[in-house]
């Protein structure tokens, strides 16, 4: 199974007193690029949430953004700074005075603007608990939709090595015809020269040999047919993973490569040059690939 690194997954957990949020959003990435903001009252759970990421989420530019709702706004050692209070609801009001407004509840703004109240820096061990339940709830939502995306790409990795199979069949129905017009195209071209009665046939024959020899592609066709069989076999494996993939990927981009540079053939090379452009999609979708 392959799961895509592009994911996301919002979970939430409460008590009697406090409500986490936790938000995840990830884009691909060759290594996992955390971005973490919590609040201050739980940065010491910092490490512990580093430690869970680097494991569940294993690779991708991961933000995470952890908020905190408190069901009682003075509750738990909530303190209140009376003259940033004081000076927010004086300007509210002077605002709200010269706008003409008579109906906003000043008094309510000014106590939710920022830092009117701070909480204790230490959180007990209950509310730590309802801050990890939050974060593993919002990260089985996450891996669920890279495992969704997962899928999607799985199936587009194998319609393209599919069709790069079938090239492979192309190539191999033209083949049969390339070596007699290469011997007839060389025969021709040292009558031509030199004169057919010219010829040593003999030394002819075995320096054609030798030529064809180094055009022959049937290596090139076998690794090409087995590292894509490789590639399917790796993509529904249990431990599948995009780096595996893509270097399986790097050897099928050389075959066909140098199946082209050894064809020799007009028609064998248009077909190799849709090889390489379902390849290039391959890798592309690799790079997506957790």
């Amino acid at each position: 199974m392959i799961k895509s690194m592009t994911g996301y997954g919002i979970g939430t957990a409460d008590n009697s007193t406090v409500k986490y949020t936790v938000e995840i959003k990830s884009l691909n990435s060759k290594f996992l690029e955390l971005n973490l903001r919590l609040p201050k009252a739980v940065s010491d759970k910092e490490l512990l949430l580093r430690g869970e990421c680097s494991k569940l989420i294993e690779r991708g530019k991961v933000n995470i953004n952890i908020s905190t709702e408190y069901v009682d706004q003075t509750a738990k050692g909530a303190t209140i700074n009376a003259d940033l209070l004081k000076a927010y609801y004086k300007q509210l009001q002077d605002i709200a005075f010269q706008l003409g407004d008579t109906k906003s509840n000043m008094f309510e703004l000014a106590l939710n603007m920022p830092e009117v109240i701070s909480h204790d820096d230490e959180v007990d061990e209950e509310e730590g608990k309802v801050l990890v339940d939050a974060f593993h709830a919002a990260i089985k939502k996450f891996n669920k939709f890279r495992e969704d995306e997962g899928s999607v790409l799985k199936k587009d990795l194998e319609y393209r090595v599919s069709l790069i199979l079938s090239y492979l069949t192309e190539v191999e129905a033209v083949e049969g015809s390339r070596i007699p017009l290469i011997r007839e195209r060389i025969n021709q071209y040292m009558e031509d020269a030199v004169g057919k009665e010219n010829v040593d046939m003999n030394r002819f024959e075995q320096e054609l040999v030798f030529y064809i020899e180094k055009l022959d592609i049937t290596e090139e066709k076998v690794r090409l047919r087995s590292h894509c069989n490789y590639f399917v076999e790796a993509l529904n494996s249990q431990d599948s993973n995009g780096k595996k993939l893509g270097f399986i990927s790097q050897e099928m981009g050389r075959e066909i490569n140098t199946l082209g540079s050894k064809a020799n053939n007009a028609q064998i090379q248009q077909i190799v040059v849709k090889m390489k452009d379902e390849l290039e999609k391959v890798k592309e979708q690799l790079l997506n690939v957790l």
